[in-house]
């Protein structure tokens, strides 16, 4: 697990609901149990910063950091597609983006990481679909500064044919793996785990259990169940992930607390 991927597991999980913000010592103690050294996490809480994410800030009688409020943002919308608090929609139309020419290879695959991550599937050269906008789409093209064109779009042989664009925007098959592959590994770690006696072990779980469904985020486009195959086993591996998330956050934010109070 990487240092500064596993920071934005601990604001966006643990510290956001906290005031998002946390002395440098708290950090440390935080990822130690995930195997993260102090310096690793200080180079990755100072790579932050350069990118925006965090803001050095006075916590207590100490240096600490807090979410900038672009961090904020991106966490929230996080949090709300890995908890699945918001009840989707789909009325039958894709979210259509046609970019113009970008200018060099590194611009081209930040824009497509950016764009996975809102939920949209490559289908072609420069275009990509979503099966509803997303808000952020707008300001992310713009920071890059690329002109792009947007279109609401059905398709013209119905389910059918919008079930075979899917097909050819995302790897379904790779994807339901994937999440049968969550579950067999994640299961072992979750179930060792206690809930009472051990808050360490509860949240080094916990984390582990919450990062490898995070990624998900990167992958899975929250298509209408109408679009997906069936049975899908990323409805069971969602079952699996809150079943444990649950279980384990009492003794979680125990061991949170006290690393924040030391």
């Amino acid at each position: 697990m990487q240092a500064r991927s596993a920071l934005f597991d601990l604001y966006g999980d643990y510290l956001r609901s906290r005031g998002g913000r946390a002395p440098v010592a708290a950090l440390v103690r935080l990822l130690a149990p995930l195997g993260i050294a102090a310096p690793a996490v200080r180079t990755a809480v100072s790579r932050m910063v350069r990118q925006g994410w965090l803001e050095p800030q006075r916590v207590g009688a100490g240096p600490g950091y807090a979410l900038t409020p672009r961090a904020v943002r991106r966490l929230d919308e996080a949090a709300a597609r890995i908890y699945r608090t918001t009840k989707l929609a789909w009325n039958g139309r894709f979210d259509l983006i046609v970019l113009d020419p970008l200018p060099s290879r590194p611009a081209r695959s930040r824009v497509s990481a950016n764009l996975a991550f809102l939920g949209y599937g490559n289908i072609g050269d420069r275009a990509w679909v979503a099966p509803r906008p997303n808000d952020e789409v707008d300001a992310l093209l713009a920071e890059a500064g690329v002109r792009f064109d947007r279109f609401a779009a059905t398709h013209a042989a119905g389910t059918d044919g919008a079930s075979a664009l899917v097909k050819r925007a995302w790897d379904l098959p790779a994807l339901a793996a994937a999440y049968e592959d969550f579950v067999t590994r994640l299961t072992p770690v979750v179930t060792a785990a206690p809930s009472r006696g051990d808050d360490e072990a509860a949240y080094r779980a916990r984390f582990e259990l919450v990062h490898a469904w995070r990624t998900f985020l990167f992958r899975d486009p929250e298509l209408p169940r109408a679009l997906l195959p069936s049975p899908w086993p990323g409805t069971a591996a969602a079952a699996f992930f809150d079943k444990h998330a649950a279980r384990l956050r009492p003794a979680a934010d125990r061991f949170v607390n006290s690393c924040l109070e030391s």
